[in-house]
């Protein structure tokens, strides 16, 4: 909520990436961005036309379908509570079926009997699919129960992350989840745009 945030991302959001006197928000782009400048390999986000079009319809599909709804659980059962803001029940319930419902697209549509998202080798999608789905997880909703396949696949993107690489990128929620009371101190100026996001879980 710093101004000098705002010179990163003038939304005052995160992810941002500042790049010298380059500034970038929005995962996808700054994935798209990282792997250009530093040539990752190619699974990533493949050369091929129709690979990496496999990998942007999951990404557009994603940003409408997943990112808001997997990510209300985290804000209904640990930010909220925080700042005393509870979700009604019909709320969390049809958030609840809304992620069911999606659940299916992604292992049908998607996943279908592949070992990532999009074909043979991990990719974007794989990342941001799983940034989200373990989300629910440490929020006490495990959207992976019962649902075998899911479990596979989240086995496969993590072994090929590594231990190491997969802890780190879960260090901060996964305090956030268990230790919520090391945010209690919010400034009130991110407490009223976390009210604005809670207020709009439909």
């Amino acid at each position: 909520m710093t101004d000098d945030f705002a010179k990163v991302n003038s939304l005052k959001r995160v992810p941002a990436l500042k790049d010298g006197d380059f500034t970038l928000a929005e995962c996808s782009a700054i994935l798209h961005y990282l792997s250009q400048k530093y040539n990752t390999p190619a699974h990533w986000y493949p050369s091929d036309l129709q690979a990496r079009a496999r990998v942007e319809e999951y990404l557009s599909w994603h940003a409408d379908c997943i990112r808001g709804n997997f990510g209300a659980m985290l804000w209904i059962r640990v930010l909220g509570p925080l700042i005393d803001v509870h979700v009604p029940k019909e709320k969390v319930d049809r958030n609840i079926a809304s992620m069911t419902q999606f659940l299916q697209h992604l292992e049908q549509k998607f996943l279908q009997d592949k070992p990532f998202l999009t074909g043979d080798h991990i990719s974007f999608a794989d990342l941001m699919a799983l940034e989200e789905l373990i989300q629910t997880v440490y929020a006490g909703y495990d959207v992976f129960k019962g649902r075998p396949k899911l479990v596979a696949w989240r086995a496969q993107v993590e072994a090929t992350l590594g231990e190491k690489l997969y802890q780190e990128t879960r260090e901060t929620i996964h305090k956030l989840c268990t230790d919520p009371s090391a945010f209690k101190n919010i400034p009130s100026a991110m407490q009223e745009r976390m009210k604005l996001r809670l207020s709009k879980i439909p």
